[in-house]
């Protein structure tokens, strides 16, 4: 794979910016989960899919031995 090819994947950081970039989509209290407002379990969703997100591209942009 080229270099062209694996710089591609970088782009998919562009899926969890979109998702949090608009504050009024998700500062809400309800549906609450554990008791937390949908605000909080959201974004700490959202930590743990970039997570996997980056260990995703991570793998998918090294060069194959």
């Amino acid at each position: 794979m080229g270099n062209r090819e694996r710089t591609g994947w970088y782009w998919l950081f562009l899926i969890p910016f979109i998702a949090t970039l608009w504050p009024p989509f998700y500062a809400s209290a309800e549906p609450a989960v554990a008791g937390f407002p949908f605000m909080y379990w959201y974004l700490i969703l959202w930590i743990v899919l970039v997570g996997i997100l980056s260990g995703i591209i991570y793998f998918a942009t090294q060069p194959r031995r």
